[in-house]
């Protein structure tokens, strides 16, 4: 893949709707202290864009031990997709309006449940008013789509994992997407236990994207990411959202990631791992 196959900008977007070209818009937007968009989003969305929920769509609850936001079965993502109205060879353009994070979760489930063709809004909703787009009032819906799921496990889907057993022997470089402080362990406002994985190298997803909200350049990720050319990296943040921002940095500049998605949340529940703090 490469920055291309990731994201595209909202100019782009504004061109394909203004030539009527087929595309579905998802809305995905989620934040740590306001998990659910809808509200937002009836105020204002990128015309014709289907709300998406990542707690309710994006993740399976019923799903316990693998962290707060377990991936869902490809079936259930499949009926919720074809809520949306995504249909089978049209292109998919996913956002959010915060530091990436729900548009990555969506990039990342949707691709490695094997529908193809999904990109990430660069700079999200802010750039997309600030080039000049409308924003739509109310609640979108759509006719019923007809897309398919390849992979029912998304563990195992088209897109690398690592599960907690797996980081026991994994030879490569893990990299913590959260924030320097919870890195550290200094603070944890959402899970049990402060700290980190050990041997994890600390690289917050918010230094991957610019003051706009869009990705840095991919001149800047090659040099930010320069120690991890030709290694086998893992990512993980607290419970497989924001790191799925890394994940889609690692792949716009041309290098595959695997995601770890319970997690810190996963990882710190089991009081038998070890845990570090510190740098």
């Amino acid at each position: 893949m490469s920055r291309t196959d990731i994201l595209v900008t909202a100019g782009e977007l504004a061109e394909l709707i203004a030539r009527d070209r087929p595309v579905h818009v998802l809305d995905v937007r989620w934040q740590l202290t306001e998990p659910d968009g809808r509200e937002a989003y009836t105020r204002g969305h990128v015309p014709g864009a289907v709300y998406v929920s990542l707690d309710d769509e994006l993740s399976d609850h019923g799903v316990t031990g693998r962290g707060r936001h377990p991936l869902p079965s490809g079936s259930s993502l499949q009926q919720a997709a074809r809520r949306w109205g995504l249909r089978s060879g049209v292109p998919t353009v996913v956002y959010d309006d915060w530091n990436r994070a729900g548009s990555a979760r969506a990039w990342w489930v949707l691709t490695a449940a094997g529908i193809t063709d999904v990109k990430i809004l660069d700079g999200g909703l802010p750039a997309w008013t600030a080039q000049g787009g409308e924003l739509e009032k109310g609640w979108t819906t759509v006719a019923p789509g007809d897309v398919t799921v390849r992979f029912d496990d998304l563990y195992h889907g088209a897109l690398p994992t690592l599960s907690a057993e797996e980081l026991a022997d994994f030879g490569g470089v893990l990299i913590d997407a959260r924030a320097p402080e919870r890195f550290r362990g200094e603070v944890e406002p959402v899970d049990p236990v402060a700290g980190h994985i050990p041997g994890a190298r600390n690289a917050p997803s918010t230094d991957l994207l610019a003051s706009d909200g869009t990705f840095v350049s991919e001149s800047q990720l090659r040099k930010y990411f320069a120690q991890l050319d030709d290694a086998d990296v893992g990512v993980y943040c607290g419970s497989g959202v924001t790191a799925a921002v890394a994940v889609a940095a690692l792949y716009a500049k041309g290098q595959a990631a695997a995601l770890f998605p319970g997690s810190w949340s996963q990882w710190s529940g089991d009081p038998s791992r070890p845990v570090a703090t510190g740098e």
